[in-house]
């Protein structure tokens, strides 16, 4: 290790976006990708010559970004008050702070609360991965508990005792995602009744990256709570994930604060103007969200069938697949066969501890994977 690199950084593992594709691959292969929850659809044709045109006809590339991001906040509180139906508290551009996809916002969170010793997150695994390695990048320590294995509800006594005995740092930020990824389950009555619970010192982080699937957001409970924050993606539902932007909700003080410690010109240009035209035609985006919903149930139902997997619902654009084993190390070995079996069969999804995740895809990916995941079962 060089000599001037902080030491712990060696322990760190670099997050891999595609894990496993470092191995040989089978040549002439299309793969139907199912494995970063992205959107099966690229942008309508019309969209994208409307794109093209602006970066031709208004963008300059020899000049600086918008650099306060004031239209897209702006379309961005239009959109968050209309999906919310926020009338009596709306939303307005003080309340959003945008990023460099949500993880430039979780950076610079952890660095507005945690840094110099002062703080540590709670997380309960498994979860999005990116809270927990952004915190080890920063030398943030990184408190973890479990959930329950049935319903996947956060271990809310073991998250309360953390909190209660953690010390030297304390922790400051509580991460949470509704619903959660890769389990695909909303938070419950007794999870949200728990982060009302906490207090004001606390920051309580939700992702709703997967909010246009479940279409159930706390935003509404931001006026009441202060120490919230809502992060959003246009990555997901809105088909951007190319263009890697990313918003936060919450309160003015606190978005003063992103302000001051995000990096200046975060967003290009053309991903600014990308963000603007998707939400000025999101009734035609998000019109494919039905289709992925149904197309999500019958994947489900057929996948239930089978009495060697265990599925669980999903309020997401991706299916939580568990194995059934008489022991944990058995049920791994498995998961890793059929995801390589797969693989080479040309399916990409992702391979987790003792789970595998499955982007809804379009319905002729779906009916391949479904066909290869059965055939693989049948054969082993």
């Amino acid at each position: 290790m060089l000599s001037f690199i902080r030491s712990d950084l060696a322990q760190l593992t670099a997050y891999k976006p595609h894990p496993g594709s470092d191995t040989a691959e089978p040549v002439n292969i299309k793969y139907d990708r199912l494995d970063t929850n992205e959107s099966p659809y690229d942008l309508p044709i019309d969209i994208k010559e409307k794109l093209a045109n602006n970066f031709q006809e208004i963008i300059e590339s020899n000049r600086y970004p918008d650099g306060g991001h004031q239209q897209l906040k702006e379309a961005i509180a239009e959109y968050v008050n209309e999906s919310a139906n926020l009338v009596n508290s709306p939303i307005t551009d003080i309340n959003i702070s945008v990023g460099n996809g949500s993880d430039e916002l979780i950076r610079s969170l952890l660095i507005a609360t945690c840094l110099k010793g002062e703080g540590s997150i709670l997380v309960a695994n498994p979860t999005f991965s990116m809270y927990g390695i952004l915190a080890q990048t920063l030398g943030i320590p990184v408190v973890s508990v479990g959930r329950n294995e049935s319903n996947f509800e956060i271990d809310l006594k073991a998250a309360q005792t953390a909190i209660n005995n953690t010390q030297n740092p304390p922790i400051r930020v509580v991460f949470v995602v509704h619903p959660n990824s890769p389990t695909a389950n909303c938070l419950t009555t007794a999870e949200i009744e728990w982060l009302k619970s906490l207090p004001g010192e606390i920051l309580v982080v939700i992702d709703e990256a997967y909010f246009e699937f479940s279409q159930t957001t706390l935003v509404g409970e931001l006026s009441q709570h202060p120490n919230w924050i809502v992060l959003r993606t246009f990555s997901k539902a809105f088909r951007l994930a190319a263009m890697r932007v990313g918003y936060c909700i919450a309160h003015p003080d606190a978005i003063a604060i992103l302000e001051k410690v995000r990096l200046p010109y975060n967003l290009p240009s053309f991903s600014l103007t990308s963000a603007i035209v998707a939400l000025e035609n999101r009734h035609v985006l998000l019109s494919s969200i039905s289709e992925t919903i149904r197309e999500r149930q019958k994947m489900i139902t057929e996948l239930s069938s089978n009495s060697e997997l265990e599925i669980t619902n999903s309020d997401t654009n991706f299916i939580y697949l568990r194995l059934k084993s008489n022991t944990e190390e058995s049920a791994q070995t498995k998961l890793k066969n059929l995801n390589q079996t797969l693989r080479h069969q040309g399916t990409l999804i992702r391979l987790l501890p003792q789970a595998l995740r499955i982007t809804v895809g379009t319905p002729e990916e779906n009916a391949r994977t479904l066909e290869r995941i059965q055939n693989a079962i049948q054969q082993a």
